[in-house]
C-alpha cells in the first residue's frame, strides 16, 4: 500500500478534521476535567498532577507554588508542569549488562490564546525534555540491544539528551466535543491509548501500552495532523496524519520536506465505544487501524495492522484486554495479546498493576521461527505526596526471542517521579 499526501490533501484535511472531536472527559471544569487522549497528553498530564491525593503524607508545603501557577493561568491562560522522572533496573539475566538506569526532566505547558475559559478555546501546547542515561545502556535500548529480548522496557528512557515531544495548536469546536491537533506531535497522545499504559505512572513495558508492541510508532516531535468526534453519547472517531519518521533531537530539520514531498506518512484511525465522554480513559472499547508508508531515507518498509483494546471500570478494579496484529511495517511483534488488570487504592494515588502479554515477533523485522515470548509485570504505585510517586516493579520474561544465553529472566525496577 502506498499513500501519497500532497498540500491539497492536507488543505482538505484540516476542513474535516475542523468538524471533529477528539475524545475526552467531561468538560466539567478546566481543572477536573482533562482534554482527549492518553494520561501523557499535556493538559490531562497537569490536571492528573494537580488532582494527585497521597497516601501518606501532605509533604513539603508548595502552596504558595501552586497558588502562583494557578493565578498565572486564571490571568493568562498559561498553565504549566516540571517534573523529573528516575528509572532503574536489575536484571538475573546472564547477559553481560545486569543493570540499567536513566533519567528525563520534562517543561510542558498549554497557553490558552483564544476563547479562553470556554469549552471552545484554542491554545498552543508544548513539551521539552532532557534525556540522560545513568548506566552504559539506557532502559529504552536495554531489552532489545542486551537481554535479547524483542520489546522496550521504559521506552523514554534514553540519551537523547535535549530533544523536542510537543509543539502544536489544539483548538476545540462544538462546545467542547470537537478538537483538531496540529504540528508537531506524539501518536501516542491519540493512538491506541491506555489509561495504565504511561511508563511515567503505570506499566513500562512497552507490550502493555500502545500497539502492545505491534504497531509501528513514529518518533515523538513529528509533524502532522490529528483530529476526532464523539458520534452521539457512546461512539467516537479518532484519526491522524503525520510523519513516519523524524529526528526529535533536530524536529525542524526536513520535517515539511518530508511531510509534503516525501510520501514517508504514519496514518491510523481509531472507532469506539465509551459509557460516556468523560468515561473515556475507564471504560472504552476501541478498535484501531494503521499504515506506515515505505522509507527508502529510513531504509523501512510500509506495512499496516490492527490494534483492539477493551477496558471497563468496576468500582477500584479495571480489567483489559489489548492487543494487535500487524503485516510487516517494522514494528516488534506481529501478533500480541495483553491481560491484566489495575486496581486502585485511592482515587488519583496509590494504583496496583499486573499484565501478561504473548507476543509473536514480527519476522519481516527479524528473523522467522523464532520463539514466541512471554512477558508478565506487575507494579505498585505509591504517591507517598500530592508531588511524589515511588514505584517498585517486577518483569518476568519467558524466550526472550534474540537471546543466546537465556530461557528466561527476571528484571527488578524502581522508578520515582517528583511533579511541580
Amino acid at each position: 500500500m502506498q499513500f501519497k499526501c500532497s498540500p491539497n490533501l492536507l488543505k482538505s484535511a484540516v476542513v474535516v478534521l475542523a468538524s471533529v472531536n477528539l475524545p475526552a472527559h467531561a468538560q466539567e471544569s478546566a481543572v477536573t476535567a482533562p482534554g482527549f487522549g492518553s494520561p501523557d497528553t499535556v493538559e490531562n498530564l497537569i490536571i492528573d498532577d494537580r488532582l494527585a491525593v497521597p497516601s501518606l503524607s501532605e509533604g513539603i508545603d508548595l502552596q504558595p507554588w501552586f497558588d502562583w501557577k494557578d493565578e498565572l493561568e486564571a490571568t493568562t491562560g498559561f498553565s504549566f508542569g516540571i517534573d523529573y522522572t528516575a528509572l532503574g533496573f536489575a536484571s538475573t539475566s546472564d547477559a553481560d549488562i545486569h543493570k540499567s538506569s536513566g533519567g528525563i526532566a520534562r517543561f510542558f505547558g498549554s497557553w490558552s490564546l483564544v476563547n479562553r475559559g470556554t469549552p471552545e478555546d484554542g491554545a498552543l501546547v508544548f513539551k521539552v525534555e532532557k534525556r540522560n542515561r545513568y548506566s552504559q545502556i539506557p532502559p529504552g535500548g536495554w531489552g532489545l540491544g542486551a537481554l535479547g529480548y524483542v520489546g522496550v522496557i521504559g521506552g523514554p528512557f534514553s540519551d537523547q539528551e535535549g530533544r523536542w515531544t510537543n509543539l502544536y495548536w489544539r483548538q476545540r469546536f462544538n462546545q467542547g466535543r470537537s478538537t483538531v491537533i496540529a504540528g508537531y506531535l506524539d501518536v501516542t497522545d491519540y493512538v491506541d491509548t491506555f489509561v495504565g499504559g504511561s511508563p511515567w505512572t503505570g506499566f513500562t513495558n512497552l507490550v502493555f501500552s500502545t500497539g502492545s508492541a505491534a504497531v509501528f510508532l513514529p518518533n515523538d516531535a513529528t509533524l502532522g495532523i490529528a483530529g476526532a468526534t464523539m458520534l452521539g453519547e457512546n461512539f467516537y472517531v479518532i484519526g491522524g496524519i503525520t510523519n513516519a519518521y523524524s529526528d526529535p533531537t533536530h524536529p525542524f530539520d526536513d520535517s515539511f520536506d518530508r511531510l509534503f514531498n516525501d510520501g514517508e506518512h504514519f496514518k491510523s484511525i481509531e472507532i469506539g465505544w465509551t459509557a460516556s465522554q468523560g468515561r473515556i480513559y475507564n471504560d472504552n472499547t476501541h478498535i484501531t487501524l494503521w499504515h506506515v508508508d515505505e522509507s527508502i531515507k529510513a531504509g523501512t518498509q510500509d506495512g499496516w495492522g490492527i490494534a483492539f483494546s477493551h477496558v471497563r471500570q468496576f468500582g477500584d478494579w479495571t480489567p483489559f484486554i489489548r492487543g494487535g496484529w500487524t503485516d510487516e511495517g517494522g514494528s516488534l511483534l506481529q501478533k500480541s495479546v495483553s491481560v491484566g488488570f489495575l486496581y486502585s487504592v485511592h482515587d488519583r494515588g496509590d494504583q496496583f498493576g499486573l499484565g501478561l502479554n504473548w507476543g509473536q515477533v514480527n519476522e519481516a523485522t527479524f528473523l522467522p521461527g523464532l520463539d514466541d515470548q512471554y512477558t508478565m509485570e506487575a507494579y505498585y504505585r505509591a504517591q507517598i505526596t500530592p508531588q511524589i510517586a515511588v514505584t517498585p516493579s517486577v518483569e518476568y520474561v519467558h524466550n526472550p526471542a534474540l537471546s543466546t544465553v537465556d530461557d528466561d529472566f527476571w528484571l527488578f525496577g524502581l522508578r520515582a517521579r517528583i511533579a511541580l
